[in-house]
Formats: C-alpha cells, sequence, structure tokens
C-alpha cells in the first residue's frame, strides 16, 4: 500500500488569526484543498491575490480517485508552474481501444497532428496529483507569495454579507472566525458550503453502479484507454482498464443498480471479478476499492453574491470522459483573472456573472456529453441494447459508424460561443477553432522557439500573426504584444490563419480567444478589450 496515504502535507499549524482581537478579513478564502481548490489559490498568488485554503484534512485524497488529466487542464498547470512534473510522473496516452464482447472493433487517436506541446492525456492518481500542487503552493510562500493551507480548518458556519463572508472555522485548539471579501467553495460534491448556505444541486441519478479497483502488478497491456462492451469476463456489462505509475492499473466494472455496496466492495468478492478479467496467473495487489454511481448534477447558478463554487462542488458528472477533476480546474482558470480584475478595481462585480455564464454552459456540455455516454454504455431497455450493440458490429468494419459509440466521450475544453465577453468574429476565413470563446489551440514555433502556449501567460495579450500592431494601455490594463511570422504550413497558420494572410488576437489571460481581426486597429481592440472585461456590452 501507498503510504503517501498517510503522510501529512499540510499539518495542523496555529494562525495569528486565531489570537487576533477581532476577526481578521483575508482576500480571498478557499474551501477545500483539493485539484481545484489548490488550484486556485496558485492561480491567484501567481497574480499577487491573498489566498488561504482551509481544508479539515491535512492529506492528499486517499485512493487514486481521479486520474486522467486532459490536454487543456495540463496547459492550465503549466501556466500554474507545475505542469512538467506531472507529466514527467504521469503515463501519456493518445490512443484508446473498443472492444465488443471478446473482439476489438477498433481504435482511436485523441490526438493525431502534431506541434503540441501536452498529449491529449495523462494518467496520474490524484494524490500525486494533489501533492504536486502542494510543492507548488510551498515553492510559491518560499518565493514570498500571498498563499497559505491551513489543515485541519474545518468551517463550521458561513454567514454572507454584501461586502464579506463571514466563516466559523473549527480547529484542533479550539474554533476561531475569519472573515474573507471572497469565498472560493472547492469542497467536493458532497460540498458542505453548498449545504449550510440551503443552496440546489439538481440533475439525473442513473441506476447503476460501477465499482473502482486500483491494482498493482506487473502486467504487459500496453499504454492505452481500454474499454469493452459486454466481455465475456462481465457479461451483459462492460469495463474499462487503464494503466498508471507505479505499475497501478485502473480496472472499472460495471455491476447493475441491485446490489449491496459493502459487500461488493470487500476483497473476498473484488478479487474473483478481477481474476476473470485478467487471469489466475496474474498476480496483483489491491490498493484501492471503490463504487461510484452515476450522476449527472448541477446547481443552477455557480455564483451567490461573494461565494462562487468551483469544481465538483458547482456541477457532477459521471467518471467516464475524464470530466471532473479536468473541468474544475477549468473553472478556475475562467474565474480567477476576472477575481483579480476585480479585486483590483480594474472590473466591475458584475464581471463575475461571466463566470456563471461561460462555466454553466461548460457544465451543460458535460453533462449533455456524460448523460449520453451513459445511456450508450448502460441501455435502458431491449431496443436501446439492440440498437448499441447494431452500432458496435458496423463500427468494427464501418467508420462512419464509429463516431456513434459513446464509451465515455472524454474531456474536451469548452467554446464560450455566446459569452458577453466576446467581440464579433470579423475573420470567418480563419478557422473555427480559434474564433472568439475558443481556448487557443497552442502551436510550435518551430526553429527551438517553442510552444505559442507557453508564450501567452496569464495575462491579456495582443497576438500579431504576420503583420504589425502596438501595445496599448486601457481601463488600467496594459498590453503587450507577441509578434510572430506564420507562413504557410506552419501550424500558426494552419490553426489561426486559414485562408487569411494576416491576423490580430485578442487573448484572454485564460488564454480564451476574446477578439480577432484581418490587421491591427487600435479602436476596434480598445473597445474589445473593455467588453471581455465586462465595461461593454
Amino acid at each position: 500500500m501507498n503510504k503517501i496515504f498517510e503522510v501529512p502535507l499540510y499539518p495542523y499549524a496555529r494562525s495569528e488569526d486565531q489570537d487576533a482581537a477581532a476577526p481578521v478579513r483575508r482576500k480571498v478564502v478557499i474551501i477545500g484543498a483539493g485539484p481545484v481548490g489548490l488550484a486556485a489559490a496558485i492561480d491567484l498568488a501567481q497574480q499577487g491575490i491573498e489566498a488561504v485554503i482551509l481544508d479539515d484534512n491535512d492529506k492528499v485524497s486517499f485512493g487514486s480517485r481521479a486520474i486522467c488529466f486532459a490536454k487543456r487542464p495540463l496547459e492550465i498547470l503549466d501556466r500554474l508552474g507545475c505542469g512538467q512534473p506531472m507529466v514527467d510522473k504521469g503515463v501519456q496516452w493518445n490512443l484508446g481501444k473498443v472492444f465488443f464482447g471478446d473482439r476489438k472493433v477498433y481504435d482511436f487517436n485523441l490526438l493525431p497532428e502534431e506541434g503540441h506541446k501536452r498529449p491529449a492525456f495523462i494518467n496520474l492518481q490524484q494524490y500525486y496529483f494533489e501533492e504536486y500542487l502542494v510543492q507548488r503552493v510551498r515553492d510559491l510562500q518560499a518565493e514570498g507569495a500571498p498563499i497559505e493551507i491551513r489543515g485541519k480548518s474545518k468551517v463550521e458556519a458561513i454567514g454572507t454579507h454584501p461586502d464579506h463572508v463571514a466563516l466559523e472555522v473549527e480547529t484542533p485548539e479550539g474554533s476561531y472566525t475569519l472573515e474573507a471579501d471572497w469565498l472560493i467553495a472547492a469542497d467536493g460534491a458532497g460540498s458542505p458550503t453548498r449545504r449550510m448556505l440551503g443552496l440546489d444541486f439538481v440533475g439525473r441519478v442513473f441506476e447503476d453502479n460501477f465499482l473502482i479497483a486500483d491494482v498493482v502488478m506487473d502486467a504487459e497491456f500496453p499504454t492505452e484507454r481500454w474499454f469493452w462492451f459486454d466481455p465475456p469476463f462481465n457479461k451483459g456489462q462492460s469495463a474499462l482498464l487503464h494503466k498508471q505509475p507505479d505499475g497501478v492499473w485502473r480496472i472499472d466494472l460495471q455491476l447493475g443498480w441491485d446490489i449491496d455496496k459493502e459487500e461488493e466492495k470487500k476483497p473476498e468478492n473484488v478479487i474473483p471479478r478481477l481474476k476473470a478479467m485478467l487471469g489466475d496467473e496474474v498476480q496483483f495487489e489491491l490498493e484501492w476499492v471503490s463504487i461510484y454511481t452515476f450522476q449527472c448534477r448541477r446547481m443552477e447558478k455557480f455564483r451567490h453574491g461573494r461565494v462562487l463554487f468551483a469544481g465538483d462542488s458547482a456541477h457532477q458528472v459521471s467518471p467516464f470522459g475524464a470530466r471532473g477533476a479536468n473541468s474544475g480546474v477549468q473553472d478556475t482558470d475562467n474565474l480567477c483573472w476576472k477575481l483579480k480584475l476585480v479585486i483590483d478595481g480594474v472590473a466591475d462585480e458584475d464581471l463575475l456573472d461571466s463566470y456563471d455564464y461561460e462555466r454553466v454552459v461548460g457544465a451543460d456540455e458535460n453533462i449533455l456529453n456524460s448523460s449520453r455516454s451513459t445511456d450508450f454504455i448502460t441501455p435502458k431497455s431491449d431496443i436501446s441494447r439492440i440498437f448499441r450493440d447494431a452500432v458496435l458490429d458496423l463500427s468494427e468494419h464501418h467508420a462512419f459508424a464509429r463516431p456513434l459509440v459513446n464509451s465515455g466521450r472524454l474531456s474536451l475544453p469548452c467554446t464560450y460561443d455566446y459569452s458577453p465577453l466576446n467581440s464579433t468574429d470579423t475573420l470567418p476565413e480563419a478557422p473555427a477553432r480559434a474564433r472568439p470563446g475558443s481556448p487557443c489551440p497552442d502551436a510550435d514555433l518551430g526553429t527551438g522557439s517553442g510552444y505559442l502556449l507557453d508564450q501567452l501567460g496569464d495575462r491579456f495579450t495582443i497576438l500579431a500573426l504576420n503583420c504589425v500592431a502596438a501595445p496599448l494601455s486601457e481601463a488600467g490594463l496594459d498590453l503587450d504584444v507577441i509578434s510572430i511570422a506564420a507562413p504557410p504550413g506552419s501550424d500558426l497558420a494552419a490553426r489561426y490563419l486559414g485562408l487569411a494572410e494576416s491576423a490580430v488576437y485578442l487573448i484572454r489571460p485564460d488564454q480564451h480567444v476574446a477578439a480577432r481581426w484581418d490587421g491591427y486597429s487600435e479602436t476596434a481592440l480598445r473597445a474589445a478589450l473593455r467588453r471581455a472585461i465586462g465595461k461593454e456590452q
């Protein structure tokens, strides 16, 4: 058993706030030191915004939990300064295979084009993910950044006010009151914050259960995602196999609805199921076992005054598709630059309503895809199963049927097509993948110049391709220009120009496109920037 579960990463230490005569006011308090809360705190601290994380635990999450981390979150983690150690430790993969019964029907490549710094996915146990994030917090603290983790600090009560949030925090040495200008709730699907504020969490619960078993074994399976429909070792159900670091393998087995969860988790019941899949000759050791039920739910709103919800506290989807932690990191990526502008007085509080709008769109997209995956994996009628099986049979020999197979549409970043922060697209001859609202596609800049996203950073930026643009200052922001030649046939030309000969892009701090034109116009840029920070609609 991996001992990392037993080591306190952020043990309790008495805070000066506990000895203050009156409640201390902090800029941002974050509840939850999981992947989402840690990412939010790092993002804010890197931008000079004070962030205090509270968690009733002091260790990494027990068990592998989330393991699949997609390309876009990895790019966000690069901006947060901790992407490389995760990629170095993780198992990188782009390929997947789909099986029906005992035969492979087809395989797929999630990132067939070249010129990207990061792979489609890495597999990395959540405990390592959290450990690297905590190490990044420690590095920032050593640099003097305003960031702090308080372990064994459980929020017992929350009071909301027009200009702050009051928190009652329980510690091993008693309770104290802490105030926050802004509160980010990243405390998971069972969010105590949501419960204490009496807020909703609505959606579907699917009548099915899945066994997660993380096993340590020396196996010869390739580094790919393998998914079975109706395998011989789990008849009438489904199964999933993934490789993780340290010889750990993730196995998911569909169990059905009417089960005794506690009985199914017992080793004497888990091990025979795994032997049926792996064979009696394969030696393995159980590291972690859990059972989950497919759920697709979200809050109606992610912003409630000065309380902002992110990650599983705001929305929950089924695990197939890797949308939990991935979408949570994208929540913080969307939120933190907006919160900084509000705190700095550059933008009005209304800018935070665009966080709610854009990430609700992202959550709905994830819920739609997750629900469709669940309905395909677990047909609810004989007719649905007949249709599903016919699609699988056709997919073995006919490419047209393969997009209809849904073993968990894998996580993709959301494009905010109708965001109020977008300007009208005036460059329709450029590729749609780089239209306003979309995340910037990465590109190899060639000749040892690195990759585009590494150059964009976490500020508003003007990207000028094959033309000249000038820096500008507007609405309290200073914008730099990145000027790059994009010759025909280059990654940049293919992903940002298309049929256009030149282009100017306005890029947001979260590396989403705010606007684009065929050339430089100071007037258009100023107007688009003001719109992108909520100053013009």
